[in-house]
């Protein structure tokens, strides 16, 4: 085998070798480098349980038409071995392959604890890489008997306590001291406290996660985190400690509606500290009851929707260190599993990601004041004051204000979103909350001593931590807000899961929200991981029978045996697929899947028309200001077709994931029914004499055109109704809810109409985007009319209506987008559209091949280009031209270029091959 592998180098040597001859003259050109070496889509992860593991690295390279020809991995048991270059876990040799994403490790078999170190070289079209820099993962705990700790808590309130509507629960602290008896080698914590967790190491807070863990159904399972504390034990005497908060374990809302709001009962936590020693020895420290407990501490009160409450005189000053004295505390109780599978936390933790400072603070009256922070976001307000002991400062939160400069709360239905605390007097004091958070642009200000000023405040953006991948600008300057106010509303709503709003008593992973809102916020934000752990949830919530929620994980009993909702589970499955290579989703999932599909079908399809939907085009603008839904019939679409028709764009991705999975007889069958399903659609709600889906809304014509049901020779005429509807009836406004704006903007420019795509976002009264920033929102709305609609249901912090608008800003308006035939940016389609009313178009997207830019704008007849293809990709490209001949790159005739290909003319359009690097095309409009 080893003169095998040698002679298979030697190969590729020579192979290399004649290569570099023929094209650079025997001269060899600038190594490539390699960057961003990812395990399971993460940088260095701790305590992962995926025991095959997939890599994941980036070439970069000044070169053009640098394409990987093979790979080699090597993943050793220490940074010494590694070094030595002997992957004594897993040495792949050089594997042919042009592969650089998803690579699976197949090498020992990995067991709990085990640390594991790699590199990667590569032998590209232009050159051998180095070795690049050593990344690393490390295994949790993959077997229940793993872990020796035990669930431990206090099952009861306290006399400050209140488990009532309005919950009002203090934070459990928790300790323990112990020994090291020798030299410590390595210490480990894995750690899962519920409902949220602080941890600390003698005195000192380890990590900087904030409203940890991810947040799931902990009956289905429960997510543990995993820390190497090493630097921060000692030997000889040692002392741990945890805070643990309420969450959406102890839910915000007890002993009200049981039948809708579930609760899991009180917090408990499971914690595990392994220490091993130099003369390699092994400590464990694990939870039992002989921890010591106290409720009585300065969190008096921590809830979600209602706010923290800290009393500085409660401090337990070392706490967490050796020597404190807790006689006075309690001892927990060995409490009830939660019930569900404890696994590792595979996705991004939540942080602090950004810091904001105040715009203004104006009085109100002698003991008020509104602060504004220019912004709306989610998070909490850190505050510096200095006062007497006792003192209490009141800090309320709301997106908006009255006329007279007062908070606007009715939006806020009963959330209190108030924070208070109390001063333990002397020097400035300095807090903020941490099991809490506000969606919020304006703060209260009640009973602060002297003059706040600005300098004594500063807003905390908190949101999972993820890579902002995305940057877009324009000559517009009110599409570039439109797109922040984009940027904003989806951060503050990632939370270890997508939400709907961040504000008010709901703040809950509604379906829909994030179907194809997923796909448009990828280009945004790398959520590869948030959204494959929501899918996980999706399938935890799943019943026996095969229904799916509308609310997953199922905070809430919404099961109301919806299409559309429950769809978004294929749809993000499909996302992850696209955008990220993750086939993992689609093979964990799909019987899950079709399982829900046959349940569906079973119990509600009738002569292949499904006869239930509960939503239908969600939040469609009203004719009224003041109405939350329309009363219009002719506004609204009919519930079977969107139903039927989601159905059959459903078989549609079924049939794509049983071919990823080959499964042929599954793929049949799905195509045989939805042919079916076809033939019934269209005699049930297709007019052939108008041409006309159902009472023609946009909506009802737009979906069959997406999905591709309108009968043979039908779609100008289908088309042309939508354009009618929208530049006629609706005077060029956009008419469609939540269901129609996930495909809209897509539809009208793959017809050819741009223009009206355009025409929609360049709006500035209602119904429009732009209306929303020209009445100086900041974020998203959840209705059309969110200033003006009934407060029941106008969050100003939602993602709902955010549809494929930046999917359209990403794909069409820049021209960014893989090939469905593929997937994860391995080759792009680049076709921008430089619509009239632009000027120019900048957008970069750093995809999981690596960074994609599209910079082009217009001056007079000339169109200009600028390109970037990372390694190891290619593209299609289709520029803006009256003939080929007319296309320049770099000075020079475009199909004459290193790295060109002029494959053929389109109309308007001159269509290349290009490979990786960086293109400069011009070309004569």
């Amino acid at each position: 085998m080893k003169l095998i592998r040698n002679t298979y180098r030697l190969l590729l040597a020579l192979l290399l070798g004649a290569v570099s001859s023929a094209v650079f003259g025997g001269k060899l050109p600038p190594v490539p480098q390699l960057q961003n070496l990812r395990c399971e889509m993460l940088v260095d992860p701790e305590g992962i349980d995926a025991v095959n593991p997939r890599l994941s690295w980036e070439i970069t390279s000044g070169e053009r038409d640098v394409q990987q020809i093979a790979y080699h991995i090597l993943v050793a048991s220490s940074a010494e071995k590694l070094a030595a270059n002997t992957g004594d876990l897993w040495d792949s040799g050089v594997v042919k392959s042009g592969r650089s994403v998803q690579v699976t490790y197949a090498g020992k078999i990995l067991v709990s604890r085990a640390s594991c170190f790699w590199k990667i070289k590569v032998i590209t079209s232009k050159g051998e890489s180095n070795w690049s820099k050593m990344a690393t993962w490390s295994m949790g705990l993959l077997k229940p008997t793993d872990w020796q700790a035990k669930w431990i808590g206090l099952d009861k309130s306290f006399a400050w306590d209140s488990v009532s509507k309005f919950s009002r629960l203090s934070a459990r602290y928790f300790r323990k001291e112990f020994k090291a008896q020798a030299a410590i080698k390595k210490a480990t914590v894995y750690i899962a406290g519920l409902g949220l967790y602080e941890l600390y190491i003698n005195g000192t807070q380890v990590g900087n996660q904030v409203m940890a863990p991810s947040p799931t159904d902990f009956t289905k399972a429960v997510k543990y985190n995993t820390y190497d504390v090493t630097a921060q034990l000692k030997q000889g005497d040692n002392a741990i400690g945890t805070i643990l908060g309420n969450g959406r374990f102890f839910t915000m809302r007890q002993n009200y509606k049981p039948l809708k709001i579930k609760t899991f009962g009180y917090p408990k936590m499971q914690l595990q500290l392994e220490v091993l020693y130099a003369d390699g020895t092994k400590k464990i420290i694990a939870s039992d009851d002989s921890w010591k407990v106290t409720t009585d501490g300065p969190i008096r009160t921590n809830n979600e929707y209602d706010g923290e409450e800290y009393d500085a005189n409660k401090e337990l000053t070392g706490w967490a260190a050796p020597g404190f004295n807790d006689a006075s505390w309690l001892k927990p109780g060995l409490v009830q599993s939660p019930g569900g599978r404890v696994e590792a936390q595979m996705n991004e933790k939540i942080r602090v990601v950004d810091l904001i400072r105040p715009k203004s603070i104006t009085q109100l009256n002698p003991t008020t004041y509104v602060m504004d922070m220019g912004q709306n976001m989610a998070g909490w307000i850190k505050m510096k004051v200095k006062g007497t002991k006792g003192q209490k400062v009141e800090l309320r939160f709301a997106e908006t204000t009255k006329s007279d400069g007062e908070l606007y709360v009715a939006n806020l239905r009963d959330a209190k979103a108030t924070d208070v605390y109390t001063l333990k007097g002397g020097e400035t004091e300095s807090w903020h909350p941490v099991f809490v958070y506000h969606g919020f642009r304006y703060v209260e200000i009640v009973g602060y001593p002297g003059t706040p000023t600005i300098a004594d405040f500063e807003g905390q953006v908190v949101n999972d931590d993820l890579e902002n991948t995305g940057r877009f600008e324009t000559s517009s300057q009110l599409v570039n807000q439109i797109y922040k106010n984009a940027y904003w509303g989806i951060r503050a709503n990632y939370k270890g899961m997508p939400l709907d709003c961040p504000q008010r008593n709901e703040r809950m992973p509604w379906l829909a929200d994030h179907a194809t809102g997923s796909y448009s916020e990828s280009f945004v934000f790398d959520n590869a991981k948030l959204y494959a752990k929501w899918v996980d949830d999706i399938a935890d919530s799943q019943k026996p029978e095969g229904n799916l929620p509308d609310v997953a994980p199922a905070y809430w009993n919404y099961y109301s045996d919806d299409v559309t909702w429950p769809a978004t589970y294929l749809i993000v499955a499909d996302m992850l697929y696209q955008q990220y290579g993750d086939t993992k989703p689609i093979a964990k999932h799909y019987d899950s899947m079709k399982k829900w599909l046959g349940y569906m079908q079973g119990k509600y399809m009738k002569d292949y028309i499904l006869t239930k939907d509960k939503y239908g085009d969600w939040c469609v603008p009203p004719e009224s200001p003041q109405l939350i839904h329309s009363k219009d019939t002719l506004r609204a679409t009919d519930g079977k077709l969107i139903a039927t028709a989601y159905y059959f764009r459903l078989l549609s991705l079924m049939q794509k994931f049983a071919k990823i999975l080959n499964k042929p007889q599954d793929a049949q069958q799905f195509e045989v029914l939805s042919a079916k399903i076809k033939t019934a659609f269209n005699q049930q709600f297709f007019n052939d004499k108008t041409s006309r889906y159902s009472n023609n809304s946009v909506t009802s014509n737009l979906l069959p055109m997406y999905f591709g049901m309108v009968p043979e020779g039908k779609r100008e005429a289908v088309f042309k109704n939508i354009e009618d509807k929208i530049m006629i009836d609706n005077t060029g406004h956009i008419s469609t809810g939540v269901i129609g704006t996930q495909w809209l903007m897509r539809s009208l420019t793959d017809n050819q109409r741009t223009d009206i795509a355009y025409h929609i976002v360049s709006n500035t009264d209602y119904p429009s985007w732009g209306y929303m920033v020209n009445k100086g929102a900041t974020t998203f709305w959840e209705l059309w009319n969110g200033d003006t609609a009934n407060p029941q249901m106008n969050s100003q912090n939602h993602v709902m209506l955010l549809g494929d608008l930046l999917v359209w800003f990403y794909e069409d308006l820049a021209g960014i987008k893989t090939n469905p035939l593929q997937p994860a940016f391995k080759q792009l389609m680049m076709k921008p559209e430089p619509v009239e009313g632009l000027d120019f178009v900048n957008a970069s997207y750093h995809s999981i091949q690596g960074m994609i830019s599209s910079n082009w704008k217009k001056d007079g007849k000339t169109f200009t280009w600028n390109i970037t293809i990372p390694a190891n990709a290619s593209a299609v490209i289709y520029v803006p031209a009256t003939s080929e001949a007319g296309v320049f790159e770099s000075d020079k005739k475009a199909a004459v270029s290193e790295g060109v290909q002029f494959i053929r003319m389109e109309k308007d359009r001159a269509v290349f091959k290009i490979s990786s690097g960086n293109y400069s095309f011009k070309s004569a409009l």
